[in-house]
């Protein structure tokens, strides 16, 4: 597959990444008008560092984030709580940071998003979860820190990091503020992975049955 990149077309191979440097919020919001047809790239911009960062994900991605995403709403109804969440979103804030998770959760602040389509950091709060699923790119968090989502986990390798965002700066911690009560770190990735070889319908029974049984 050729490789386009420009305001007008963005064509990128699976698995790739290009970063775009000495770039504006202007060069930025051109690039996101201009995406519209493949959606499926993701598009990132930190301002302190002028860069534009274009993502194709693989498809091993989608199966993964899928399923670790299913095992959270599993997690919340066994808990009994309320929740709202997202698919791809663009989150922005001001002309510092943009960035796209591959999911996230309002936990805390659910009914302050209810009804709104897009999310605007100047008024509304920041997802309480963001999740980012890294098969061939790595996450920038100074890009998260910026847009102050309070925590921020990142899968890769068959492995979960959980991150915290503490005086405006993350801290890997083990324990999930979100789910304090559960090692979600140890836990979620055996059934992650174990969608992978099973199928996902046989890994959720599984973790329900788990969850059921403590």
């Amino acid at each position: 597959m050729v490789l386009t990149v420009s305001p007008e077309q963005i064509t990128l191979p699976p698995g790739s990444e290009v970063t775009l440097r000495y770039q504006t919020w202007a060069d930025y919001e051109a690039i996101l008008k201009g995406r519209r047809d493949n959606a499926a790239i993701k598009v990132c911009f930190n301002a302190s560092t002028q860069e534009i960062f274009l993502i194709a994900p693989m498809a091993g991605h989608g199966r993964r984030i899928d399923i670790l995403v299913d095992l959270v709403k599993a997690l919340l109804r066994h808990q009994n709580r309320d929740w709202d969440s997202s698919p791809p979103i663009t989150l922005k804030r001001g002309q510092a940071a943009g960035a796209e998770p591959d999911a996230c959760f309002y936990i805390q602040n659910w009914q302050r998003v209810l009804g709104k389509e897009r999310i605007d950091l100047s008024q509304d709060p920041p997802p309480d979860l963001a999740i980012e699923m890294d098969l061939t790119s790595l996450t920038g968090l100074e890009i998260y820190q910026t847009l102050a989502v309070p925590e921020l986990w990142i899968y890769r390798q068959g492995a979960l990091t959980i991150y915290v965002l503490t005086q405006g700066t993350y801290q890997e911690s083990p324990m999930s503020p979100n789910f304090p009560n559960l090692s979600v770190k140890s836990i979620l990735p055996k059934y992650v992975e174990r969608a992978w070889s099973a199928g996902s319908s046989i890994a959720l029974r599984e973790f329900e049955d788990f969850l059921k049984a403590r």
